[in-house]
Formats: structure tokens, sequence, C-alpha cells
């Protein structure tokens, strides 16, 4: 992965959940409980329709929540902080990683789907916490979801970025493809690529994938 690649980069882009970990350790699937659970109470359902509608929602919206937002008007705020009352114990810290992203040139930021109290309890579990410039939640970008074009936008222009100037990392492939087409480096976090014209590199080792990047 040649460096010159990335040389015109000067702000860096980490979305958070199962990027910013590895997925097996598998803190989503608590939050995924939680959704089922909410759905259910909320809408009166059983639990497979809720955890059909869970999913389905996520399948076509983007998150669970927006689905939630567009089909039912639900307010976010209780939402989220039910499903993100989780146990954070299944995070280890991650020197490594924690120096690699240190090491960046240039501004780092977070931006993700769910909310920033939740997100800076995820980066507090991992060791990442205070290396970042800026941490956006989903209620930055007006409860709109990535992968719409729309949210991506609006946390950018929050945020002041050049996309042309920008790389973002994200493990789930489809949120990528509005960072590509408004001009970010795009990278695929995931144990296994997906080649697809929006995916310019993929890893399955952020850390080692960031320390060629690193200023020395």
């Amino acid at each position: 992965m040649p460096r010159a690649e990335f040389h015109h980069v000067e702000t860096w882009v980490f979305d958070l959940d199962n990027t910013l970990y590895p997925p097996q350790m598998r803190l989503f699937d608590q939050i995924e409980r939680r959704m089922t659970d909410w759905v259910m109470t909320r809408l009166n359902v059983s639990r497979d329709r809720a955890d059909h509608l869970r999913r389905h929602y996520w399948a076509l919206y983007g998150t669970t929540l927006a689905g939630l937002m567009h089909e039912h008007a639900i307010e976010p705020g209780d939402y989220l902080a039910a499903v993100h009352d989780i146990d954070f114990s299944a995070l280890t810290p991650d020197p490594d990683l924690a120096a690699a992203i240190a090491a960046l040139p240039g501004r780092r930021i977070v931006y993700t789907n769910a909310d920033t109290p939740y997100a800076h309890k995820v980066l507090a579990a991992r060791g990442l916490s205070g290396l970042f410039d800026a941490v956006y939640g989903v209620e930055h970008a007006g409860y709109r979801p990535k992968p719409q074009r729309e949210a991506f936008e609006t946390v950018f222009a929050q945020d002041g970025l050049t996309p042309t100037r920008a790389a973002m990392f994200e493990d789930d492939a489809r949120n990528l493809a509005a960072p590509h087409a408004i001009g970010l480096r795009t990278v695929h976090v995931a144990p296994a690529a997906e080649p697809a014209p929006h995916i310019h590199h993929h890893t399955s080792d952020l850390a080692a994938f960031l320390w060629p990047l690193a200023r020395r």
C-alpha cells in the first residue's frame, strides 16, 4: 500500500463500532439485543417480529433508529440511551492502535451512527481517549444515518474538512460509497475484502495499515 496514496490527507475520519475495535469483541451483540427488546416493548410486538424489524430497518434506512423514526415517529433520545446501556468490559485497550493513530499527521476525527456519549465510552475502554480532535455522532447529522450522503455532508461541513484531503476508515462497505463520491480516500476495515469501485483499500488490521502512514 503506497504511502504516496495518502500524502495529501490532512483529516483522518474513523468510524467507531467494529472499526476502532475488532468485531470479535462482539460489543454489538449486546446492542442488538437491547434494540430488539426496545422495539418489542415500544411497538408491542413479538420478539421475532421485533428482531425482523430491527434488521429490516437497518437494511432499508441505514440504522434501526432511522427506520423507527420514519415508520413510527419515535423520539431518538430514549432509544439511544436504552440501547447503549451496555457492559463495555468486552473492550480492552489497544496501545499499538493508539500509538498509530496518535502518529498520523493532521487532524483525526470519529464519525459514528451511534451517539457521542456512547462513542466516548468506547474510546475510553479502548484506551483511545484524547486522540481525536472531534467526535461526531448521529445527532450531529440531524439523526440522518450513514450511508446517506446528506449525513456525511452535514457532519463534514460542521467539521470544516476538505473531502479531497481526507480519508475514511469504515467497517460497513456501503458507508464508504458517499465518502468516495465526494472525494475521500476510502479504507474498508473488515476481516474479508469486499471489492467495489468505491473502496480504495482494504485491511483486516487497522494498526498495521496506519503505521506506514504515520509521521516518522
